[in-house]
Order: structure tokens, then sequence, then C-alpha cells
């Protein structure tokens, strides 16, 4: 089941990309989640979808960083950086 789906679950990972519209519009400094906004760098855990089928989809923590936003649109791109979890089972699966 895991390798039917990997192909579109690892697609999912380009909703990390949204995370890059926080270097054009930054999280205001007085807005809390700091510890949250670094988290926003696992988004570069996407990269092993190259090397592991599905794994891609850890991609999508890369929008972590826009969740506290100060603007609606980017905050609900940031909510989405949940989707990332997605991509455990598959890294589990190549870990193990």
């Amino acid at each position: 089941m895991l390798d039917t789906l990997a192909p579109f679950v690892g697609l999912i990972g380009l909703i990390g990309l949204s995370g890059l519209a926080g270097l054009r519009n930054p999280v205001a400094k007085d807005r809390p989640g700091l510890f949250m906004r670094v988290l926003g760098l696992l988004g570069f855990a996407g990269l092993t979808g190259i090397w592991i089928d599905g794994a891609g989809a850890t991609g999508a923590f890369g929008s972590l960083g826009l969740w506290n936003h100060q603007s609606p649109t980017l905050a609900r791109w940031g909510q989405a950086g949940l989707l990332g979890v997605a991509g455990i089972p598959y890294l589990l699966r190549a870990v193990m």
C-alpha cells in the first residue's frame, strides 16, 4: 500500500515551497512562535524524497515557518505544513 501511494504522497512536499514566501514577507518579530519558525527548516528534509520514495512529503514542514504570520493567507499556508507527517512512515521504513 505504501509503495502505490509514494508518488502522490511525495508531491505533498511541494507545500514546503510556500515557506519561501516568508523571505519576502517575514513574520513580525513581536509575534510569538520563534521556535516553530525555526522548525520550518525541516523543509530541507524533503530532499530525502530524491532517494526515498514518499519521504519527500516531509518537505511540507518547510511551510511551518509561516504558521503565525500576520497575513491570514500566509498563516493558512503555514498550517498546511502539518501534512509533512505523511512522509514520516516512509522515512521510518527506510531507516528500519
